[in-house]
């Protein structure tokens, strides 16, 4: 009978939406460190590898709306420091 780690069943049984980019980089990390000691079963590396796809889509898509907001917050800050410049002239 094969025994799953309790590190390896969590992150097969863990597939929820992580809390914060910061918890989804560290699990990431987590999953990859498993990966690589080369311990996990074929179920268990599968598992993992699908969750770690997840988290790495979920990554980039809250790194990509961060990157938006900027764009935008630099948009606005340009115009703002354009009308205070023109104003003080």
């Amino acid at each position: 009978m094969k025994k799953k780690s309790p590190d390896h069943a969590a992150v097969a049984a863990d597939s929820a939406r992580p809390a914060s980019f910061e918890a989804a980089s560290a699990e990431l990390e987590n999953i990859v460190a498993a990966m690589e000691a080369g311990q996990m079963s074929l179920e268990d590396s599968l598992s993992a590898y699908k969750r770690g796809v997840e988290l790495l889509q979920y990554c980039q898509a809250t790194l990509k709306d961060s990157q938006q907001q900027i764009k935008i917050l630099e948009a606005d800050m340009l115009k703002n420091f354009s009308t205070v410049e023109h104003d003080e002239h």
